[in-house]
């Protein structure tokens, strides 16, 4: 018996009851980071009001910030920002798998981002994660390929092209990372 075995292990029911922020991964608890700084905030903010602009002729299509993405009764995450096509039911939480993820990185989650959470998010099918690290004003895009993860590139001033199965968005990075 290693260590992992006298972990607490938590289910969806437990999550509901907690204050603060949390996540729960294969029944594993983790404390989400204090409050977002300006940047974060501010990078978060651009992101998900181009993802807005850009799908308002897509009737399919959510962009989302913090939202609970609840995966299993064991798994339950709150992505930076997400966008969903085809939601159906609008639940206090998200059922259904994201086609795109946004994480903007904090040195208290970039370990996580960059590990944990990039292989859970390729085993659940989300098509698109992207990376985005503000003490370097760039964003990492990777792209499902036959089951998993193949950077794309890494975006400063460049626009990006997202192939969805309802829509395509024309995302421009200069757009989120031009902050004075």
């Amino acid at each position: 018996m290693g260590a992992l075995d006298y972990l607490p292990h938590y289910n969806y029911d437990d999550y509901k009851l907690w204050s603060g922020d949390w996540e729960l991964i294969d029944g594993i608890a983790y404390s989400m980071a204090p409050s977002p700084s300006f940047t974060h905030q501010e990078i978060n903010a651009r992101i998900i009001f181009q993802l807005m602009g850009e799908i308002q002729e897509c009737k399919h299509c959510k962009a989302l910030s913090e939202l609970d993405w609840k995966i299993d009764d064991n798994t339950v995450v709150r992505p930076d920002t997400l966008l969903v096509c085809n939601v159906g039911n609008k639940r206090q939480f998200l059922s259904k798998t994201p086609q795109i993820i946004f994480e903007i990185l904090s040195p208290s989650t970039k370990q996580k981002d960059r590990g944990l959470k990039y292989q859970l998010y390729e085993s659940q099918g989300v098509e698109y994660y992207i990376l985005v690290e503000p003490a370097g004003m760039f964003a990492e895009v990777y792209r499902l390929s036959n089951g998993r993860y193949r950077l794309e590139g890494e975006f400063k001033k460049e626009s990006y092209r997202f192939e969805l199965d309802e829509c395509g968005i024309d995302f421009s990075f200069e757009a989120v990372f031009d902050i004075d």
